[in-house]
């Protein structure tokens, strides 16, 4: 009895966010008030005279030059001149706007073809009911191999397949977004963002210790832990908190196409020829010395290569191909316009999403150029680092300042770029190893993605939602991810610190202390 009144109180709780964030303006007015506020501070904050010394680290000499970086106003000259000359080009350099529009081309094209029916009715007879939301989790928490196509592919793909099989597809897309977005920063492999973090990492620890190195695999154990927790923390938040709120799901509601045809084993047949003639063309590009996708100089396939920078494209390919070759298969396709039609419906389709992202982009350039998050983050660091806290205190001040600064800088690398110089070699005089700062990290980037209207892709979801559930808005996406937000940190602080006092090893030959 007890637990079920905390339960109802919780619905209450989420119900009070989904009715306020539903109440606010359309996000696009949102965004025009928050430059508007941007615009605004910029001037104060300059007119005060606030700045921070920022340490940055010579790549080639490992040494620490410092600069001070003051908020400029974007209402002086440069601001204004900003503002005006630069509308196109943070549009053009927005990527959650070009990795959209290509990928959607294959997967849009892919569903209003019949493909992704197709494939969801075979997956759901193979695949047992209950393990559905471990498994979109898992395969969330994997795409960050495959950068941010997991936001593209897999979130509109878990809504689908609950609907499918009769449950409530809100639930499908809120697992799926769970794993892709709060599991981001960590994998049972390797992913890009590691590169990028060690990288970087190592950097700031050669200030202190020029013949130190972290390893790649320096966090893979931790990583791999990491990766458990989130499939079974989301999984039970999915399926007992969730899946229960939202009810039963009204049919009626939803906007698309997923029947199946009634004989799609020739369009079926027809499409593995398609992936198939893909698969082994990337390969024949990939895979050999010296092939197109390999670097030019290290000749490796993994890492910064062009075969990294081509995944959405392959991507675009994968769905593309197999897509057209199930049209023909099943009578779909007669002449070019059935291929294009599609194409441009799903374009004309995202044009409110499109629409949004240029004032997001604009949104973002803004705040970038004032400096202002990078000013707040240093001088937040500062204050820490003045606290003369012992080891756990000051790495669990740490993972609470990047959770915070998540909300306002939700790109992985720049965060880590401003920070590791100041914690990094603070923590290593304290006897702690870099790879626990690096954990630490891990645990504080990716939990709040799924709660913040300013991440890249949040737009994106609000779209994907509104096709089963026509009346969502950023409070429908809040209220029905805090929870995932919540316990998810929680658990992840916790495991966090079981390393920690254990000494557990967080990747070979990488433990906590030094």
């Amino acid at each position: 009895m007890q637990e079920e009144h905390k339960v109802k109180r919780m619905d209450r709780l989420l119900d009070t966010v989904e009715r306020f964030g539903n109440k606010v303006p359309h996000p696009a007015i949102i965004f025009l008030i928050l430059i508007a506020g941007v615009i605004g501070l910029s001037a104060v904050f300059q007119l005060t005279g606030a700045s921070a010394v920022l340490e940055s680290i010579v790549p080639d000499t490992h040494q620490v030059t410092e600069s001070v970086v003051a908020v400029e106003s974007l209402l002086g000259v440069d601001g204004i001149r900003f503002m005006l000359t630069s509308v196109v080009q943070n549009l053009m350099s927005f990527q959650a706007l070009g990795v959209t529009l290509v990928a959607m081309i294959g997967v849009g094209f892919a569903e209003e073809i019949g493909l992704i029916a197709s494939l969801i009715h075979k997956l759901v007879k193979v695949v047992p009911n209950r393990l559905l939301t471990a498994i979109l989790v898992f395969l969330g928490v994997l795409s960050s191999i495959a950068s941010d196509a997991g936001y593209l592919v897999l979130i509109p793909l878990g809504a689908a397949v609950f609907y499918k099989v009769g449950r409530h597809p809100i639930a499908g897309l809120s697992a799926a977004f769970a794993g892709v977005a709060a599991g981001f920063g960590v994998n049972i492999l390797i992913t890009p963002i590691d590169g990028m973090l060690t990288e970087i990492a190592n950097d700031a620890v050669q200030i202190v210790d020029p013949t130190y190195h972290i390893d790649l695999m320096a966090n893979i154990y931790f990583s791999i832990a990491s990766t458990m927790l989130v499939v079974l923390v989301c999984t039970l938040i999915n399926e007992k908190l969730i899946e229960p709120r939202l009810g039963t799901y009204d049919r009626s509601q939803f906007d698309g196409n997923l029947e199946e045809q009634p004989d799609d084993r020739r369009g079926l047949r027809f499409a593995f020829y398609g992936f198939t003639a893909v698969v082994v063309l990337i390969m024949a590009i990939t895979l050999p010395s010296g092939a197109p996708l390999r670097h030019a100089e290290t000749n490796q396939i993994i890492g910064s290569t062009p075969f990294m920078d081509s995944l959405i494209a392959i991507i675009m390919l994968l769905f593309l191909i197999p897509s057209i070759c199930y049209g023909l298969g099943v009578g779909k396709i007669k002449s070019s316009l059935d291929v294009v039609n599609p194409i441009v419906k799903v374009f004309s389709n995202l044009s409110g999403m499109i629409f949004l992202l240029l004032i997001i982009a604009q949104f973002i350039a803004y705040f970038n150029f004032t400096n202002m998050g990078t000013v707040l983050a240093i001088n937040a660091a500062s204050v820490i680092e003045s606290m003369q806290l012992g080891g756990l205190p000051l790495l669990l001040s740490f993972i609470f300042l990047i959770l915070l600064l998540d909300f306002i800088l939700v790109g992985a690398v720049p965060k880590f770029a401003i920070l590791t110089p100041i914690f990094i070699p603070l923590l290593y005089q304290l006897g702690v190893a870099p790879e626990a700062v690096l954990a630490a990290y891990r645990v504080a980037d990716s939990p709040v993605n799924i709660i913040t209207p300013l991440m890249p892709y949040f737009a994106l979801i609000v779209t994907f939602a509104a096709r089963y559930q026509k009346k969502t808005g950023v409070g429908t996406i809040v209220a029905l991810m805090l929870p995932h937000t919540i316990v998810l940190t929680i658990a992840w602080i916790i495991l966090f610190i079981i390393f920690y006092l254990f000494n557990i090893p967080l990747g070979h030959g990488a433990g906590m202390y030094l």
